[in-house]
């Protein structure tokens, strides 16, 4: 089979298994009674997110292939997802935090670093075809769009966006990507017996001298800034929308029915945008595409602070389409970024870098504190005997304080980032 397609498919299955519980699993734990702790089942994504892509990162580039470091990594995340969800209809109505969480967790522990080491595998396969990865990868990477976007679909018509029925659909797809991950082409681990090694070389913390140059420093200091942004909606979205339910005038709409088919539209964009990356990276630079993610995140948060499902549903669905460049001109341009700003032998731990400070560091301050900020506005009514009304008004003055943070790093970004010079 041609590598693009392998690669395709490899792709699709990635974010598929994501894409079945990522923009639901907050209004099945909001239903199971763990409102509250919504922002940690997030948050514990940037947690392992900090020290997994790094360390999954050095055992590729170091002591096993990539593509058998991938396969290990989505059979351990399926086996303790599918353990998950037994546990949660097991538990019915007397689910505990504990339990469910630590299962959750070590899942996720295991598929985050798979996100850099599928982008490995795949910058590895398509340069020893002779490809240049910035042109062909962006187009095999919109199928894991679409791989996100079925599994929303088939979770919501299924009718599983409020059980754990979701974990297992995600659990089973990492188990068959366990297998297929085996079939991609051997990655060679990166050998260099012809000096001794220190202790920092032998470990592969090689990449963390990136610090050491001021631009990348910054750039990856921004990474973090921008990482607070990426699980907010993730987490958050499905529940607001829902939340509109409780008022007469919404309930029968169809966001409030099909939450998640209308988030999907989100990932919609994201296919298509994220085929604009080649142009505008090659011809404005990594500084103006990331100030232009930046702007659209703004966007992103303050027009679901003006939407609702009703007459307002246009606000939501501009929120939806802004996403795509909200998300894609960052994650993916930072990615193809450091990988041609960093030499071939760190290449996995570099990318495994990047990842700590977005889906790490940032998705995990971010997390928290939008589940903070949440807490004090939104009164749930079976907590305070709140009004459908007040709920609502909470919620949008949450997303107007998310968009003005967003505003304000796009600021500092455009300030403080310098372009690397052009040659002479």
């Amino acid at each position: 089979m041609n590598i693009k397609l392998r690669l395709t498919l490899l792709n699709a299955l990635e974010f598929a298994v994501w894409g079945a519980y990522l923009t639901s699993m907050g209004t099945y734990l909001a239903g199971a009674g763990l409102a509250t702790s919504i922002g940690w089942f997030y948050s514990v994504q940037g947690v392992v997110s900090i020290f997994m892509p790094a360390l999954m990162g050095i055992v590729a580039d170091r002591w096993m292939e990539g593509q058998r470091v991938l396969s290990l990594c989505h059979l351990l995340a399926g086996v303790f997802m599918l353990g998950a969800s037994a546990y949660a209809y097991s538990a019915a109505d007397a689910v505990q935090f504990g339990p469910l969480f630590t299962l959750y967790t070590l899942s996720v522990a295991f598929y985050m670093p798979t996100i850099a080491l599928g982008y490995s595998v795949a910058y590895a396969a398509l340069e020893g075809a002779g490809l240049d990865s910035v042109k062909a990868f962006p187009p095999i990477r919109v199928w894991g769009t679409v791989g996100f976007i079925i599994t929303m679909w088939a979770v919501d018509l299924l009718g599983l966006q409020r059980t754990p029925g979701q974990w297992a659909v995600s659990g089973a797809l990492s188990l068959m990507l366990a297998a297929y991950a085996l079939t991609m082409p051997r990655m060679p681990i990166k050998h260099d017996g012809t000096q001794q090694k220190t202790l920092a070389q032998a470990l592969g913390l090689d990449a963390f001298k990136l610090f050491l140059n001021p631009r990348m420093a910054m750039f990856f200091v921004f990474a973090m800034l921008l990482g607070v942004c990426l699980q907010i909606t993730n987490g958050f979205a499905n529940p607001y929308i829902t939340s509109f339910g409780d008022m007469p005038a919404y309930a029968d709409t169809f966001g409030v029915q099909h939450a998640n088919i209308l988030i999907s539209l989100s990932q919609m964009s994201e296919t298509l945008c994220i085929l604009l990356i080649p142009f505008f990276l090659s011809r404005l630079g990594i500084k103006r595409v990331v100030l232009i993610a930046l702007v659209a995140w703004t966007l992103r948060f303050a027009f679901f602070g003006a939407g609702n499902p009703g007459g307002g549903v246009w606000l939501f669905v501009l929120s939806m389409l802004v996403y795509g460049v909200a998300f894609d001109f960052f994650n993916i341009s930072g990615s193809l970024f450091v990988n041609q700003e960093t030499d071939e032998s760190i290449r996995s731990s570099a990318q495994g870098l990047f990842m700590m400070m977005t889906n790490g560091l940032g998705a995990f301050i971010g997390t928290q504190a939008a589940q903070q900020v949440i807490n004090h506005y939104v009164n749930y009514p079976q907590q305070a005997g709140a009004t459908p009304e007040q709920v609502i008004a909470g919620w949008q003055t949450c997303w107007y304080i998310f968009a003005v943070y967003a505003a304000v790093v796009a600021v500092l970004f455009a300030l403080l980032f310098k372009e690397k010079a052009a040659k002479a």
